[in-house]
This record gives structure tokens, C-alpha cells and sequence, in this order.
């Protein structure tokens, strides 16, 4: 397939069959080779929850039962990535991840870094829950964060940093997409989307940790639990109840498990706690609501902006030097 070959007579071989010319059908290609080949960056290595393992084939060829195309469901990636983030990406810089990533399971409270790692791997969930934990030097544990398929682990890499400054609890179990952080950097350093991905995450990030410290120094322990368990069961797909037990909240609220038990029993007088089984919380939502304090709201409300309208910026920005572009086809999403 080389330059010679007209672009009409290519065909998207997915069920449309459309010419690539249409812009609907428009994905990227490089060149490569000689004589010159304008080659699909491929992506038939990753799972199907990643990609649709999309490539060219000239007109008039199907693809061999053996081949990708005839066993992967075949869908745009921004449909298939479980994660926020690498969602946003304009195909062609998603292009430069794909290779790298592995997707793999994080059960509960397993620990994909500690404080002071060197970070080797920046992972992406895709499903659960996982909180950023500060060691104090006395022993003492206080959550700043929770995230889930709106962010990333070991993404601080990007700022220079090599050594993780938390300790990383996965609460409820999920998928997460694992990169190198090598692989994550090169990409990084192409990359003008990926750098605002980056971007974006730390703000999103700053903006919770900001209104973490100032609902632990202002509302009262009842508040803050309901604020945790809220955010977490939001990155919990639903699930009721919370596979969280007293030890777990005492570790995210920074106070001693007696403290726990008090405002446990207090929850569940008022019924915004069900049940409380041994390591399972069950929720009364609304009434869960109602005891939150108010940074719950505001602090949801502002992250899902800052990732909504930031993922939403990411088509516009610059391409990646290593997106080469067919003559006069702009760069666009598939069904766009």
C-alpha cells in the first residue's frame, strides 16, 4: 500500500466499509518504510476494553478469521477505555501509549506504591476506588485523596519527581491501565495532549486535596466520614455496600477507631448507615447526603468540571510529532 495507491481505495474494515477519505473514517496513519507506506498506527496488541484493534485493509479484502478485526467488537477507542483521562486523548496520542499499556487487577487493599517508591509504573483505573495516604513520622495515617477512572497513580513522574510523595490504597477493587514510566515520559515529551492531560489531572487533584485539608480543620468527624464513604460508593460503580471496615475510615480520617465506633453508631441511628457488617458499610444515600458536609457537592462539582471541560480541550490541542497526517485529511475522530 504505498503513495501510488489512491486513498479511495482504501476502506475502513470495520462493518461501514466507508472510504477513508470520509472524515467519519478519518483515523491516523504514518509514514513509513521504503518506498513510502502510509501505515494505520495499529493497535491489534491491546485488549478489547482498550481498542477496537483498528487497521487498514485495502479495498475489496476482509479480515481472516483469525485476525483481530474478525473477534474484537469494533468501536472507537474514546468508547472502550475504562479511564477519563486517556479517553480525552485525540487518537493519535492515545497511539502512542496503547503499545505500552497492560491492564491489570488491583484488589482491595493492595498497595501499588508506597511513600517513597521510586515510581517504575503510572497506572490508570478504570472501575473502583483507590485513596492517596500521607505517613506521618509517628505512625499516624490521614487520607488526601480519592480517585478512580476520573485520574491516575505515579502520574507526579511528569512533574519531575521520581519518588511517589504517598502511599497508594486501593479500597475498592477494580482494572487499571499500567504503563512504564519510561514509556509514559517519551510519550510525554511528543506529546502537546498528553502534557494537558498531565495538566488536568493536577489540577483536579489540587482542587481535592485543597478541600480535603479545610473540611478536616473545619466540619466534624460525622461530616467527613459521610464526605469518604460518598466519594468513594461515587467511583464504586454503585456498589452497596462499601467493602470498607472501621480500621480503613480510622486510617482516611486520621483519628483513633474508638473515635470510628462512635460515629459509626451515630450514622446508623440516623440510618444514613444500613448495616455494618464485619468489613462491609452499607448506605442510605440521601440521608448519607444530608450528614456530608457541603464540600462534598462542591468539591465533586468542581473536579468533574476541571476533567469534563479539560478532556473536552484535549481535541484541540497541537498534534503529536509522530502523528503524520495524510495530504489535506484532518485529523478526526472515527464516527465524528
Amino acid at each position: 500500500m504505498n503513495d501510488r495507491l489512491g486513498r479511495d481505495q482504501l476502506r475502513c474494515p470495520r462493518a461501514c466499509r466507508t472510504p477513508v477519505s470520509r472524515p467519519d473514517c478519518a483515523l491516523q496513519y504514518r509514514r513509513t518504510g521504503t518506498p513510502p507506506q502510509w501505515n494505520h498506527i495499529r493497535r491489534d496488541q491491546l485488549d478489547p476494553l482498550l481498542s477496537c484493534a483498528n487497521s487498514w485493509a485495502p479495498a475489496g479484502t476482509r479480515p481472516s478469521a483469525g485476525h483481530p478485526w474478525g473477534t474484537n467488537p469494533m468501536m472507537d477507542h474514546t468508547t472502550r477505555v475504562g479511564n477519563r483521562l486517556l479517553a480525552a486523548l485525540p487518537p493519535a496520542d492515545f497511539a502512542l501509549l496503547a503499545p505500552h499499556l497492560r491492564k491489570i487487577m488491583l484488589g482491595r487493599d493492595a498497595v501499588p506504591i508506597r511513600s517513597g517508591d521510586r515510581i517504575d509504573h503510572l497506572l490508570f483505573p478504570c472501575g473502583g476506588a483507590v485513596t492517596f495516604i500521607v505517613d506521618l513520622p509517628n505512625g499516624q495515617t490521614v487520607a488526601v485523596a480519592v480517585i478512580g477512572h476520573e485520574g491516575a497513580i505515579g502520574l507526579t513522574s511528569a512533574l519531575g519527581t521520581s519518588h511517589s510523595p504517598v502511599t497508594v490504597v486501593v479500597r475498592v477493587p477494580g482494572p487499571v491501565l499500567q504503563i512504564p514510566a519510561a514509556q509514559f515520559l517519551s510519550a510525554l515529551g511528543r506529546s502537546p495532549a498528553i502534557a494537558s492531560m498531565v495538566q488536568i489531572f493536577t489540577r483536579s487533584l489540587l482542587t481535592q486535596v485543597q478541600h480535603v485539608a479545610a473540611c478536616n480543620a473545619l466540619h466534624s468527624v460525622e461530616a467527613r466520614m459521610a464526605c469518604w464513604l460518598l466519594q468513594i460508593h461515587d467511583r464504586a460503580n454503585g456498589n452497596n455496600p462499601l467493602p470498607l471496615t472501621q480500621e480503613t475510615m480510622s486510617e482516611l480520617l486520621g483519628v483513633r477507631r474508638t473515635t470510628v465506633t462512635h460515629v459509626v453508631r451515630a450514622l446508623r441511628a440516623s440510618r444514613a448507615l444500613k448495616s455494618n457488617r464485619r468489613g462491609q458499610l452499607e448506605i442510605d444515600r440521601p440521608r448519607l447526603e444530608a450528614v456530608a458536609c457541603e464540600c462534598y457537592k462542591v468539591m465533586s462539582r468542581r473536579i468533574d468540571r476541571i476533567v469534563s471541560r479539560g478532556g473536552a480541550g484535549l481535541l484541540h490541542a497541537a498534534p503529536s510529532q509522530d502523528a503524520c497526517q495524510l495530504p489535506g485529511n484532518r485529523l478526526s475522530r472515527a464516527g465524528s
